[in-house]
């Protein structure tokens, strides 16, 4: 049995992670995507609870429209997802490894009594299974 059995995703979670608000307009939310090259962004309220999710691909046709019709870009409440996937801090990675084969985000927000604690990402959880199997 691989020792990652043994871990768990708070130990490769990255603990400050991007995130977004409701009134966060589309294209702020799209620069920073960029930036932190990320697929997608965790929404949070006032006191960092989760609310929802925005992808790369959730915003592209409306970041489209607003550059080819020179329109403003609405917030993120409007495009976001509100049921989200999320795990918790003391998830197995060998189970979270086994819930990503079905289900296909490839950032999963980190949440404890629902607030955002982090962000866990399916490349974090192959490092760990490479580490893991490399000892």
């Amino acid at each position: 049995m691989l020792k990652a059995s043994a871990e768990t995703v708070l130990s490769i979670m990255s603990r400050d992670c991007y995130r977004v608000t409701l009134d966060t307009p589309i294209t702020t939310l799209a620069r920073g995507l960029t930036l932190h090259r990320l697929p997608g962004a965790p929404v949070v309220d006032e006191a960092d609870r989760l609310v929802g999710f925005i992808s790369e691909q959730d915003v592209l046709g409306q970041i489209l429209d607003s550059v080819y019709h020179d329109d403003e870009a609405p917030p993120v409440s409007e495009l976001m997802r509100s049921d989200v996937l999320s795990v918790s801090p003391d998830k197995s990675i060998i189970d979270l490894a086994q819930e990503m084969l079905g289900a296909k985000p490839k950032i999963y927000p980190v949440v404890e009594q629902d607030r955002l604690v982090g962000m866990v990402t399916r490349r974090d959880v192959l490092m760990a299974l490479l580490a893991a199997h490399g000892r």
